[in-house]
């Protein structure tokens, strides 16, 4: 039985291990089923089809026309080391995107001929290096942990493809001599500077479709109660807010929900300096519509019909192999999520011993935070007494991991190298949150 059976049959035990003891007939588990589906029907709203699916094309662009000899010259593994980690490191303060869209580009380059080690340094940069995420940090967190974040998340990604490429050495000479059995493209049919051209404006497309909002909210219900959150997730008929200001009994950082036919108006918060980003989320659609436009112009000019078929198989088979994994990943994430309290997740994380933050790595690791959320609910963690160190190792281990993201890095590149990934991700962000939590309290 190969590999994808016995993926298939773990798949089918596991469905069948949940149905057979799991007490649907259980208040929490009713819950926990309920949020499974609210997180993935915000997921679809907001992050498929802004995100993963352009994500999906840009993938399958990459696959059809980047040309195997330019990737191995420039992220191979006989590549220039410091042109290829220069590059996939710092990946992130370019993008700017989430992991659900760095996954299939992550995908296609590998699958085109990418070394394993700049790949994995692209993998873990592109959602890390959030510059927008990394300032708000420092706002909202302390300047402290903003540094911090993002020198660790440079030096992981430099160091976590370095020592991929070291271990898994052999079988990238071996994957890489095959990829060189590969049939020769037929010659390019366009300028160096029109593929530039057209792959810029793919990716600017995606960058401006996923932009995240800096902003908080200010809601008044209809009741004429006026409440300060952040918005975490958004339903059909709900809104899962954080309160950034207590209201009445509660706290500042509970957590609670509001139907959407109960609120009056809302009114943005955003943080001084942000305003220019706010601006951009709200036009947003403009500049992602301008550049649609100009993608399909080019489409339309530039490619024949026949590489445009190739280009459609290509991301059809990205998608049909990823979309499911996400949005998979994304249920359990919300179930699992809901069955443990934060309080009692504060409590696994206070102080800085080792054992706080590896589980803050490890949680880190499973959850799924959309771009920015992971500030306001860590912001909320250590109002409960979660450490600094434990928060910072949290910030390493988090944007770069999720359950989704771990499910379709291992149908690109099985199980051991996806094992060793995610054991660096969560071991290096274990040893440098400790560390930071001895200096800074």
């Amino acid at each position: 039985m190969d590999k994808k059976q016995l993926s298939i049959l773990a798949a089918l035990v596991g469905v069948f291990l949940f149905a057979y003891y799991v007490n649907f007939a259980s208040v929490e588990i009713q819950n926990a089923i309920m949020e499974a589906f609210y997180m993935l029907q915000w997921y679809v709203r907001y992050h498929t089809l802004a995100c993963v699916v352009p994500a999906m094309f840009i993938a399958g662009a990459i696959a059809t026309f980047f040309s195997k000899e330019a990737v191995l010259r420039h992220l191979g593994p006989k590549a220039n080391k410091v042109e290829a980690y220069s590059v996939a490191s710092v990946s992130g303060t370019v993008l700017a995107v989430c992991s659900c869209s760095v996954l299939p580009m992550f995908a296609g380059i590998y699958r085109v001929g990418a070394g394993l080690g700049p790949a994995s340094a692209f993998l873990y940069s592109g959602p890390a290096i959030n510059v927008m995420a990394i300032f708000l940090t420092a706002r909202v967190l302390g300047f402290d942990l903003g540094i911090a974040r993002i020198i660790g998340s440079i030096v992981f990604a430099v160091v976590i493809g370095l020592v991929m490429a070291a271990i898994f050495r052999k079988d990238e000479e071996e994957r890489t001599a095959a990829v060189m059995q590969l049939p020769e493209p037929p010659p390019a049919k366009r300028s160096l500077w029109q593929t530039a051209l057209f792959f810029i404006s793919m990716i600017a497309f995606l960058v401006f479709s996923d932009w995240a909002s800096p902003s908080q909210t200010i809601i008044e219900k209809t009741d004429g109660t006026h409440m300060h959150v952040t918005v975490l997730i958004r339903t059909a008929e709900t809104y899962r807010v954080q309160l950034e200001e207590p209201l009445g009994d509660l706290k500042k950082g509970a957590k609670l929900m509001v139907n959407i036919d109960d609120i009056a108006s809302e009114e943005d918060h955003t943080p001084e300096g942000y305003g220019w980003v706010a601006w951009v989320f709200h036009h947003r659609w403009y500049f992602a519509g301008v550049l649609f436009l100009a993608v399909l112009a080019m489409a339309w000019q530039w490619f024949d019909l026949e590489e445009l078929a190739e280009w459609m198989d290509q991301t059809w088979s990205f998608s049909k192999s990823i979309i499911p994994l996400l949005f998979g990943g994304v249920l359990v994430t919300g179930f699992v999520g809901a069955l443990i309290p934060e309080r009692i997740v504060a409590s696994w994380v206070g102080g800085d011993s080792f054992r706080a933050n590896l589980v803050a790595s490890m949680i880190g690791g499973m959850w799924y935070f959309a771009t920015l959320t992971e500030i306001p609910i860590l912001e909320a963690l250590i109002g409960l007494g979660m450490g600094r160190g434990p928060a910072l190792a949290l910030l390493l281990a988090g944007p770069a991991l999720s359950l989704p993201s771990i499910a379709v890095i291992y149908s690109v590149i099985g199980f051991k190298k996806t094992a060793m990934f995610v054991f660096l991700t969560v071991i290096m962000s274990t040893i440098v949150g400790m560390v930071f939590g001895w200096f800074f309290v």
